[in-house]
Order: structure tokens, then C-alpha cells, then sequence
């Protein structure tokens, strides 16, 4: 009788206890936030402690990208695991389509006994997105032209940022989450986005007044006019160079605008530590796991230019930290080029979920649990798809060692770029005859990869086939 009450007990136990064993996840996606504002970079000037701490204890991965430099696209991209080029979605497109939504996340978590959760910037129109998630909350920047754009969200009586109320909504939520359950919660900040409609641009919290006041940032990567005068006249003309007019084009407002940036980046960072805080203090730290991660680079007057879209590194390159408590190994640093799509996977393979076959990226889960381990990834394709007058648009193809990159509705030339020589990618070597071998090689590669992405397409979409040579 006591043996088969044991055995009882046991089984019990175990059953009960196996969501337990599931981890938590916490997925914190930050918007235009660059690759090397992050003091785990190398960057002496920000402040990021919280996040440098879950790199120097987690993995930080000092080569990832995202495959479509734009906000819609890329969201897009992170929610399905998918290239732009499959699932359609950008600006001014329809809602993301049911077949796509079906490879969602946060839906295939809830499906399989996550409570799941989403605060803030969506970026992505989807047909009642609710009912993708147990708790959620949408919204971005307001319509407010001044700091109201930013301040129009209550906690109590007071209106306040939008990143303490992202804080706040999520502090909630992992208090009030079922006990008996694993929660994702994913936490979409605004900033630091500027606030485009706003002279003023970058708005943070009074607390951060002081921050970066006696800083001096240095001068723009390739700052200079001749770096500007060599790029296509379309894009000269773009948004890019309009951007950079609101916020870059004299060295006073470069450095007031860049104080401004570094401020809502650091208030991002405070919000991660008190959300560590609150789970260290409720006996959950220990199994759960933190993402944290850029939707997309961002010019920050490189060649003269602001904001994103284009495929050259400060434009595609993003920040990306995963800290697993339960990691076995040592922290490390990871050179393997890893990409925005990736995280779909990793996401549900760290839950113990089994990943739609259609999914493009692959898991970093590995990384985690074994030194030494390596994607062996050759290439990945970048593009941005919108047609735009004024933002052109454009695709092509990275290696470790090569960039290949074209126009597509403009009348520009090629361009090719030897990253291991030029990192800063000056000259440009498309149009020299001893590579012209390697030219054809790249774009044999980017059209055979458009070819398969075509292929693995669920709806047909015209709109994104790409220009004949």
C-alpha cells in the first residue's frame, strides 16, 4: 500500500511538475537601437549595465542582423520566422495573412500551454491580434507632435514615458501570471525611436537629465561629404538624408540628439533590471530566460544619413543577448553571423517546442548548451522590399567576407564590398575587372536564394519578385 502510494505521489509530482520545468521566457525588443550602443560592444559611452550583465553572464552575439532593415518587415520577420520575401508584409501592405500568422510564436506558445503575453509596438497588422496572446497591450508613439508623443500613457493619476509603462505592464504581468503555467511575455520599447513628427525628436525621463551631459560622442563613420556624394541620387534625395536634417546636420544638434538617444536606451536598460529584480524576488530568475534584441540598425549620421533601410552594416547590423540560467556552459561571445528570423526557432526550442518546418532561420539554442558550437552559416539574403520613392529599395547578399547588394526600381550600379578588408565599406568594387569572378559568383547566389524563397511562399505575392539582371 505504501509502495503504490509512492508510486502515486511520484508520478504525480512529476506529471504537475513537468510546466515547471519549462522555462519562462522574457523576449525585449528594442526599436533602432544600433548593434554598438551597448556597453558589451565596446561602446565607452553608454550606460547598458543590466544588459552587458546578462551578455558577461549569458551569450552575446557580436555578428547578428536583421535580414530586412525596417521596422514592419522585420517584426514580420521575428513573429514568423521568416524572410520578407515570403511572408509579403511591409508598409502599406495588407494584413499579415492567416497562413503566416498560423507560424506565429507567441500562437504556437499559447497552443502549447504558455501564458503569453505582449506590451507595445507590434509594428505588424494583423487580423484581431488578440487572440494571439492571453494578455496584451498595442501602441506606439502618440499623435502628439511634442513630448506628448511619448508621454500619454497613465500609471495612476500622471501621464509617463512610454518605456516605464512597457516597464510597468510587464512587472504586472509576471505578478499576476498563473503559477501553474510557463509565461513568454514579449516587450516591444518604442524607443529609441525618435519621434519624427517632433523637432525635439528624442524625448526620455526626467531622471535622465544628467546622463551623457558632459559626454563628447564622436564624429558620424564616414562623416564627410565625399562618403555622401557617392551615393545614388535617389537616396541622397531619400528619407535617409531628411532624417538626417532633423537630427544630425550640425555638430551641436548631432551631439544633443545623440545624448537623447543614449538616455532612452539607458531607461530601457533600467527597466530590464527591474524586471530581474522582481524575479529574483519572487524565486523565478533561476528559470527564466532573457532576449534581448534590436529590430534593426540604425545611421546615426554615417555617411550623412538617419534612421535605417538601406543594406549597408550600421543599417542591418543589430544587438542580440540570450541568457539562459540553466546554461552549463561559460558565458561567450559569438562570431557566427546570426539573423532576426533565428529567434522564431530558438524561441520555441527553448520552450521544448517543435518548430513549423517552414521556418527559415535556424535555433541558437545549441549555443547555450554546448562551447564551440557553430551555425556554419555561409550567406544570408538582405532586402527591403517597400517600393518607396523615397526610401529605394534595394536586396542582395552577405558572406563572412563579401557584401552584394542592387537598387531595384532605380537606375544605380551594383555594389560589392570586401568586408574583411573594408569593414567600413568605402570602396566600392563591383565595377573593377578582378572581381568580376567574385560578382558573379554573389549574385548567382542571391538569385538561386530568391528562387527558394519563391518556392517556399505560402500566398503568392507579385510584388516582390525580384528585377531581372
Amino acid at each position: 500500500m505504501h509502495y503504490l502510494l509512492s508510486i502515486f505521489l511520484f508520478l504525480s509530482l512529476s506529471l504537475f511538475g513537468q510546466g515547471k520545468l519549462k522555462p519562462n521566457i522574457i523576449f525585449i525588443l528594442t526599436d533602432d537601437q544600433r548593434w554598438d550602443a551597448l556597453g558589451i560592444a565596446g561602446n565607452q559611452i553608454i550606460k547598458t549595465p543590466h544588459m552587458d550583465d546578462l551578455a558577461k553572464n549569458g551569450v552575446y552575439f557580436k555578428n547578428a542582423f536583421s535580414t530586412t532593415p525596417i521596422c514592419a518587415a522585420s517584426r514580420a520577420s521575428i513573429l514568423t520566422g521568416l524572410y520578407e520575401r515570403t511572408h509579403h508584409y511591409t508598409f502599406q501592405k495588407p494584413a499579415l495573412q492567416v497562413q503566416y500568422t498560423n507560424l506565429m510564436y507567441p500562437k504556437i506558445l499559447k497552443e502549447n500551454g504558455y501564458h503569453v503575453g505582449f506590451y507595445g509596438k507590434l509594428g505588424v497588422a494583423i487580423d484581431r491580434p488578440e487572440q494571439y496572446f492571453d494578455e496584451s497591450d498595442f501602441y506606439d508613439r502618440g499623435s502628439r507632435s511634442d513630448k506628448g508623443g511619448y508621454f500619454y500613457k497613465m500609471i495612476g493619476p500622471d501621464t509617463v514615458h512610454l518605456t516605464r509603462y512597457s516597464g510597468q505592464q510587464a512587472q504586472e504581468f509576471i505578478s499576476n501570471a498563473p503559477k501553474d503555467k510557463p509565461f513568454c511575455l514579449s516587450i516591444s520599447f518604442s524607443a529609441p525611436h525618435g519621434h519624427d513628427s517632433s523637432v525635439e525628436q528624442y524625448f526620455w525621463q526626467e531622471k535622465s537629465d544628467t546622463f551623457y551631459k558632459m559626454d563628447v560622442f564622436p564624429e558620424p563613420s564616414l562623416g564627410q561629404d565625399l562618403y555622401f556624394d557617392k551615393l545614388p541620387t535617389e537616396v541622397k534625395n531619400g528619407f535617409n538624408r531628411v532624417r538626417w536634417k532633423w537630427r544630425f546636420d550640425t555638430p551641436e544638434k548631432y551631439q544633443r540628439m545623440m545624448k537623447g538617444y543614449y538616455r532612452m536606451i539607458t531607461e530601457i536598460d533600467d527597466e530590464i533590471g527591474a524586471l530581474r529584480n522582481q524575479l529574483a524576488e519572487k524565486g523565478l530568475a533561476e528559470n527564466t530566460i532573457f532576449i534581448v534584441m534590436g529590430d534593426n540598425g540604425y545611421f546615426t549620421g554615417d555617411r550623412q544619413l538617419a534612421d535605417k533601410w538601406l543594406m549597408y552594416e550600421p543599417s542591418i547590423r543589430i544587438p542580440l543577448i540570450i541568457y539562459d540560467p540553466r546554461m552549463p556552459n561559460k558565458p561567450q561571445v559569438v562570431s557566427d553571423m546570426v539573423l532576426n528570423i533565428d529567434i522564431t526557432r530558438s524561441i520555441l526550442d527553448f520552450a521544448g517546442i517543435k518548430s513549423p518546418e517552414n521556418y527559415q532561420g535556424e535555433s541558437l539554442k545549441p549555443f547555450l548548451k554546448r562551447s564551440g558550437y557553430s551555425l556554419q552559416r555561409n550567406f544570408f539574403l538582405i532586402e527591403h522590399l517597400w517600393k518607396l520613392t523615397d526610401i529605394p529599395s534595394s536586396e542582395g547578399i552577405r558572406t563572412k567576407d563579401w557584401k552584394y547588394f542592387r537598387y531595384r526600381f532605380i537606375n544605380a550600379p551594383e555594389e560589392l564590398y570586401d568586408l574583411k578588408k573594408d569593414p567600413l565599406e568605402i570602396k566600392n568594387l563591383a565595377l573593377e575587372q578582378s572581381h568580376q569572378k567574385i560578382l558573379k559568383k554573389l549574385r548567382h547566389k542571391f538569385t538561386r536564394k530568391v528562387q527558394q524563397l519563391k518556392n517556399d511562399q505560402l500566398v503568392e505575392d507579385v510584388a516582390t519578385q525580384t528585377l531581372p539582371l
